[in-house]
């Protein structure tokens, strides 16, 4: 597969503080690369540095196949961008402000009305930004980020302070760009419900360092199911599993068993209730994407 960006031990240090240490972050054409991590976990020091916003300490970053501060104005002209918030001005339409990024970015009249088509707003071009709600705003700076119809479109938490309604409306569309226009997407996001939905692959970042990545399979396959028994008297039951071979952990009110196939779980059931031990309750758990980043990271702290 074709590499859209890649870098290598990108850092940023401010003092004696790395904000980014040695990131080796790889996005593959037609992906959507959700970058995880909490707030102020490197994310958008990253995303700036690929976009020449911020000069990176120490390493550099390949993004289109060229090396980004040899070839800074190729590479920013086949990369859309959406870092934190939309600019925008209020007193003008949304077509007006496509207008002005038009001038900017020297592209055709064609590319503002597919733009706006794409993220649904060609119905409210004429109505003035300060009066968009903050769901057509966040539309409107994506068709912004759109209008060259870039290789690579960079977005910055590009749901924050949206309602549920803004939040669905940005990731149907975001999940449209790699196959319906060719457009690879990085967005970074603390929401991890957002990125189990939304990315193809993804990268997990805390204190600067980057702790996984790779596809959502992979990532979800780091957590083997668990099953789950509860029992009338799970002492006993323990002792009983034990003598025959298995190797079940008191979990508070449950036995817990890793890796267990569907056979053995029949098997244990059946020999407990042979065993006149009452099977009270039997469930089969998967982590989900906040356990794994617990377990990665090491820490009892949420994203959010």
């Amino acid at each position: 597969m074709h590499r859209i960006v890649s870098t290598h031990s990108l850092s940023k240090r401010y003092g004696n503080v790395y904000a980014v240490n040695e990131v080796n972050l790889t996005v593959y054409e037609g992906d959507v690369y959700g970058f995880l991590g909490p707030n102020g976990a490197g994310k958008s020091t990253t995303l700036k540095m690929l976009l020449g916003l911020v000069q990176p300490t120490g390493g550099k970053a390949i993004i289109l196949g060229k090396e980004f501060y040899k070839n800074r104005r190729v590479i920013l002209g086949q990369t859309g961008a959406l870092i934190e918030s939309p600019s925008y001005y209020g007193h003008l339409t949304g077509i007006e402000n496509m207008r002005v990024m038009q001038r900017l970015r020297n592209v055709a009249d064609k590319n503002i009305g597919e733009a706006l088509k794409i993220v649904r707003l060609e119905d409210q071009k004429d109505k003035k930004v300060a009066q968009y709600s903050l769901g057509m705003k966040q539309r409107l700076g994506i068709a912004m980020a759109l209008l060259a119809f870039p290789k690579l479109l960079i977005l910055d938490e590009p749901t924050n302070g949206l309602d549920p309604s803004g939040i669905g409306e940005i990731r149907e569309l975001i999940k449209a760009l790699p196959h319906k226009y060719g457009i690879t997407v990085l967005l970074s996001s603390h929401l991890l419900s957002e990125i189990e939905q939304i990315a193809t692959s993804v990268g997990i970042i805390n204190d600067g360092k980057l702790l996984f990545q790779g596809s959502m399979e992979q990532l979800q396959s780091k957590s083997q199911p668990h099953i789950f028994i509860k029992t009338q008297d799970n002492k006993v039951a323990e002792r009983l599993l034990i003598g025959r071979g298995f190797s079940p952990v008191i979990n508070g009110k449950y036995l817990t068993f890793q890796g267990l196939q569907d056979v053995e779980v029949a098997q244990t059931n059946r020999m407990l209730v042979n065993a006149g031990i009452d099977v009270i309750r039997l469930e089969k758990r998967k982590k989900n994407l906040e356990s794994i980043f617990l377990e990665l990271t090491g820490r009892e702290r949420s994203l959010s």
